[in-house]
């Protein structure tokens, strides 16, 4: 008994065949040039030196309170029309993080922000994913940080190697 091959149709990956080489490079930078990770953002702030951007959490005063990135900036949406101007240099890229994935709270502050000429970035996975990758942050009650969650990070590693 010989099997038969699997033609593109059929199949659930390649039905959709992959884009171009030059058509998926031009997808992915650019891809690059709107998000960046947890974990690069991490990189970037303990580096010692300026990280080239302001870190924004976009959240209500009860999730800041809850937990949020040391040196972050607290601008909740609603409020950036009208105070960016007074807390942001517009010279200055800016990185906006939410929730989580399941929140596009980044991506709408990051909208506002383009909006008003600001160059902005919104960091993939949010407050939660920094919280699972094991970094640092800050509550009403002072610094916390949980152990890397090994789905999201390397467990006692540096950095993930991506």
């Amino acid at each position: 008994m010989t099997s038969q091959p699997v033609t593109t149709a059929d199949h659930p990956v390649l039905r959709v065949p992959p884009a171009d080489p030059a058509v998926a490079a031009a997808h992915f930078a650019a891809a690059l040039a709107f998000h960046a990770d947890a974990s690069d953002v991490a990189a970037a702030l303990t580096a010692g030196a300026d990280p080239g951007f302001v870190l924004l959490d976009s959240r209500s005063a009860e999730s800041w309170d809850q937990g949020h990135i040391p040196g972050a900036v607290h601008l909740p949406t609603s409020l950036i029309a009208g105070q960016a101007h007074g807390l942001l240099d517009p010279d200055v890229p800016v990185v906006t993080y939410c929730w989580g994935p399941a929140c596009n709270g980044a991506a709408r502050a990051a909208l506002v922000l383009a909006g008003l000429g600001y160059r902005v970035k919104e960091m993939l996975g949010g407050f939660e994913y920094w919280v699972r990758e094991g970094f640092a942050y800050e509550t009403v009650r002072g610094p916390e940080r949980r152990g890397a969650d090994p789905l999201t990070a390397p467990v006692g590693a540096e950095a993930c190697g991506c």
